[in-house]
């Protein structure tokens, strides 16, 4: 036997030990980047017509509490009319912007529009970890767009923030999206409405948005396939040792 081999059951033992190595490094990777994110979905917006447009946010700290968030709203996604609706323990500040080119409304020209809505929590308030919030704006006409992107900022209690404003390439999702709207699924029928949200809350489901449970889940199956992998070398080991001494 060489110097430098391993005995078959070492062998196949730092095998296994390898492998799960790698998944443990592959579930804690795919952790950090899975961190729940800023949704936006909506059951009646569609090209040229108004509707509703609801925002969830999640709260991805374990320590601090959401305390803002602040939706920009691009030119290419300009409403003529938006209104926020209220909710209890926030209040709400719309900044106006001057249209580069104005839009036509019923006939009236419309050259600035909102193009930044922020909420904020009055003292003590917020979205504890844990929890979720939604926020809702509500106007139209909607333009004539697959989708349009609301890239949002998340602000917590100790002063970070979560930026929601990289864009999608190529259908790869980066590791911060900005909240993307499918004006061509929200206009169709309440099929397509309920497919909408449904989406929303898998993907909050999928980025572990409460308690990180499928990387835990990941990490709990490779330390059962590590111990039975284990057992398993362990006792061939010593089939082998009394195999050899008899």
């Amino acid at each position: 036997m060489s110097p430098r081999a391993l005995p078959r059951p070492l062998g196949r033992l730092a095998a296994l030990v390898a492998a799960v190595l790698a998944l443990l490094a592959a579930s804690i990777a795919g952790a950090g980047l899975a961190s729940a994110h800023v949704t936006v979905a909506s059951q009646d917006a569609a090209p040229g017509g108004y509707g509703k447009l609801t925002f969830r946010v999640p709260n991805e700290s374990d320590t601090a509490s959401t305390v803002g968030l602040r939706i920009q709203i691009p030119q290419e996604a300009a409403l003529a009319s938006l209104r926020v609706q209220p909710v209890p323990g926030w209040t709400s500040t719309l900044t106006t912007s001057d249209l580069d080119e104005p839009l036509d409304n019923h006939g009236q020209e419309i050259s600035s529009y909102v193009s930044v809505v922020e909420f904020r929590a009055e003292n003590g308030g917020g979205i504890a970890p844990g929890q979720f919030q939604e926020f809702a704006l509500s106007g139209g006409p909607f333009p004539d767009a697959d989708e349009l992107a609301f890239p949002a900022v998340q602000l917590y209690s100790d002063g970070s923030e979560s930026a929601w404003i990289e864009p999608t390439v190529d259908g790869q999702e980066p590791e911060r999206p900005a909240p993307v709207l499918s004006l061509a699924a929200a206009g169709g029928d309440s099929t397509d409405s309920d497919a909408t949200d449904q989406a929303a809350s898998a993907a909050d489901e999928a980025h572990g948005d409460v308690d990180g449970a499928p990387a835990g889940l990941a990490l709990f199956v490779a330390i059962l396939a590590l111990l039975a992998g284990l057992g398993g070398v362990v006792l061939g080991w010593r089939a082998n040792r009394r195999t050899v001494s008899s």
